[in-house]
């Protein structure tokens, strides 16, 4: 049986140990995760596999009484269908400029719009309070079919005033 389970609260020690220490006990198995700590939060998304037969409100409610344990703010565990791989990034999408409302939406509206797939989505806002610079930077999977998709990429910054750069994914890190 197939669980995803995911968890965000205020970022410390032992969280990862503690909420895997409960997946082993219950015999299960971690098979694609995602961690981060954003703005002092740890967010956490675990994809795992249990036995079947595994009881999963009791595995559930002994994984929220350990997030209580470490101060998490939610843990939730929900049963999906299949782990099938998703399909494998291609290309590197980044765009840095002034911070402003909009930005991820207008950038993931196009990708939707030429049909390109979203693998990985990573965001950061630094520089000082009265003009900080965003930058976001997405693994995609780029369907050959996607043709305008540079020229458009090449209209958003420029509309945005953003630089906006698609390369290639060379090799997989992990």
């Amino acid at each position: 049986m197939n669980l995803a389970l995911t968890a965000v609260g205020r970022d410390r020690p032992g969280i990862v140990a503690g909420l895997t220490e409960i997946l082993v006990e219950s015999g299960g198995n971690v098979d694609d995760s995602q961690m981060s700590i954003l703005h002092g939060q740890f967010a956490v998304v675990l994809l795992v596999s249990v036995p079947d037969g595994c009881d999963v409100e009791e595995l559930a409610g002994a994984l929220r009484s350990k997030g209580e344990d470490l101060d998490l703010d939610s843990v939730n565990v929900c049963p999906v269908s299949d782990l099938e791989r998703g399909p494998d990034p291609t290309h590197v999408l980044t765009v840095y400029g002034a911070d402003r409302p909009g930005i991820v939406h207008d950038a993931a509206a196009l990708l939707a719009d030429h049909g390109v797939n979203i693998t990985d989505l990573r965001t950061k806002r630094t520089g000082p309070t009265e003009s900080p610079l965003y930058m976001l930077v997405m693994e995609l999977a780029v369907p050959e079919s996607a043709d305008s998709l540079e020229d458009a990429l090449g209209r958003l910054g420029a509309d945005g005033g953003m630089e906006v750069s698609l390369s290639e994914l060379e090799t997989d890190v992990i």
